[in-house]
């Protein structure tokens, strides 16, 4: 059984009550997290990265918004959708997730697939009200790096690499060309960038900087992108610049 702490399990409770035509008015216009995000396994673990751009609709609300979650140890998600809808599940899979570490005990480490589940559970059952689409990602003893990938809808995929977001339509061709399977480290993280900086170059609602996090045995290792330093800039290849 999962409990949610009452704070938040509310919202979700005052979802129900809303009649439907609130979410389709044109006056209510939710803080989306229209982004770029991505994840790869490499053998020894994983790496997840993000744009920074989150926007009220054309609006940019925040230009460094962090996306990528920690949600227990060595186990991370990048949020997508509403960001107050990936915000309250994310922090509801957490306090699950830290509960059935109390239950394991100190040294029982929880399993990445048991935290995509959660994700799956609840993306699922309140499809009706969230627009959350969430990539899990991590390592763990039993399966060591995992990747999974949870659409709108609250289906669950495991994926060698997972990308979504808005950016995401403008990187399949390149993704699927430029991964190769046994990549190092090094080489997935490198991958991961070029993929968000075409992304970030092409969506008008991808942007800011480039935040990455590789997620091994040995740990968790972060790495920041600032945006005149990415790897594909449209202002560099054309010699234009930025007025």
């Amino acid at each position: 059984m999962f409990f949610s702490p009452p704070n938040v399990l509310s919202l979700f409770s005052f979802f129900n009550t809303i009649p439907p035509i609130i979410f389709i008015c044109p006056s209510v216009i939710p803080e989306c997290a229209q982004t770029s995000i991505i994840a790869v396994q490499f053998d020894g673990g994983v790496i997840l990265g993000a744009d920074s751009r989150t926007s009220t609709g054309s609006y940019v609300a925040n230009r460094v918004s962090d996306k990528l979650t920690e949600i227990g140890d060595r186990i991370y998600c990048c949020r997508s959708g509403s960001a107050a809808d990936t915000q309250a599940v994310s922090d509801i899979v957490r306090y699950n997730l830290s509960s059935l570490n109390v239950q394991l005990g100190e040294n029982t480490m929880p399993r990445v697939k048991t935290c995509a589940t959660l994700f799956k559970k609840m993306c699922y059952d309140y499809k009706a009200q969230l627009m959350a689409g969430i990539i899990v990602a991590g390592w763990d003893p039993v399966q060591g790096g995992q990747v999974y990938s949870i659409p709108l809808g609250g289906s669950m995929v495991r994926q060698p690499y997972a990308i979504g977001g808005s950016g995401s339509t403008y990187i399949y061709a390149y993704c699927d060309s430029a991964y190769k399977t046994g990549m190092t480290k090094d080489e997935c993280r490198a991958f991961v960038k070029n993929a968000l900086s075409l992304a970030m170059a092409r969506d008008g609602s991808s942007g800011g900087v480039i935040r990455t996090v590789a997620i091994t045995k040995d740990g968790v290792d972060r790495d920041f992108t600032p945006g005149n330093d990415l790897p594909y800039m449209t202002e560099k290849q054309f010699g234009n610049e930025m007025v």
